[in-house]
């Protein structure tokens, strides 16, 4: 296995979103089933805040407050200590279907949060999640439609290409589309990997500095790395059958940070750390996770 360390012995039930804050040599991630965000610092002090809803994802802005986007809403919080927070709403989601909620999200280059929706009960397998994004002109999509569960966004060093994933089983791809910074516009679609005859499903995902794309295995205990060819060039293994998704992180951005899911059948968690959020020393050096920065006009 690949050398690792715990970073987070919390046992997470759905670790995703992963961010790494530069600033405040902290990691921060969310616990989707148990309604939680959560931030640990270098020296291990772990805090948490329990939120009215499930948080799919969440970004940073650069005054220190969080966006979360959760079942029902977006909005933007200002966490305090002992777990209270203020609350500002900055979106209202009217769904495509009953049942659905914010997935995995990452803010772009120019500072807009892009987020997919899904809905909740994988088991339906209905392909009613979209791809949608947060600007100046408020919340606008979906950009992307037919996802069953949108994941591993991404975003290409020169601002070039967006990359996304659907990790349900009935689709297990991943795409690129090249995206205009200047007007948050998608277009050329294509298939990037096909991950259906690869060990797990793609989960969440994170960009190195060389424009190789890491994304979790999930169900393998992998995450994998894909050259801009859709080459996968290695894989690393981690101490949980359910990598979520990772994000590069500490002082040289060379720590590959990996959150997990505990699965719902306990004997294929073997080491019993499923839950955990673990790291890895890589050779590879991330990007700077860039902070949610375009407000609606409206705000």
């Amino acid at each position: 296995m690949t050398p690792f360390e715990i970073f987070s012995s919390h046992h997470d039930l759905v670790g995703e979103s992963p961010v790494w804050d530069a600033e405040g040599a902290c990691l921060w991630w969310v616990d989707i089933e148990s309604k939680c965000i959560r931030r640990q610092s270098s020296g291990g002090v772990l805090e948490s805040w329990r939120l009215p809803e499930k948080v799919g994802c969440i970004a940073l802005t650069a005054d220190r407050r969080v966006l979360a986007a959760m079942e029902s809403v977006i909005a933007l919080l200002t966490l305090k200590e002992a777990g209270a927070y203020e609350q500002s709403t900055i979106v209202n989601m009217a769904h495509s279907s009953a049942g659905m909620r914010f997935n995995d999200g990452r803010c772009d280059p120019s500072g807009r949060m892009w987020m997919g929706t899904m809905v909740m009960d994988m088991g339906k397998a209905e392909a009613a999640g979209g791809l949608y994004c947060l600007d100046e002109r408020g919340l606008t999509g979906p950009h992307v439609t037919g996802l069953y569960t949108p994941n591993g966004l991404a975003f290409s060093p020169d601002g070039e290409f967006m990359y996304f994933s659907d990790s349900h089983p009935k689709a297990q791809k991943i795409w690129r589309c090249n995206i205009n910074l200047a007007t948050g516009q998608l277009s050329h679609k294509e298939l990037f990997v096909d991950m259906s005859s690869l060990p797990g499903r793609p989960d969440g995902a994170a960009m190195d500095d060389q424009g190789h794309y890491w994304i979790c295995g999930n169900d393998a205990g992998m995450v994998h790395c894909f050259d801009a060819a859709g080459r996968c060039l290695e894989s690393v293994s981690v101490p949980f059958p359910k990598p979520a998704m990772c994000a590069f992180g500490g002082p040289d951005l060379q720590t590959l940070f990996v959150t997990s899911i505990i699965p719902g059948d306990k004997a294929l968690d073997i080491t019993g750390l499923s839950g955990n959020v673990v790291s890895l020393q890589l050779k590879h050096r991330g990007l700077p996770e860039p902070v949610f920065s375009r407000f609606p006009a409206t705000l």
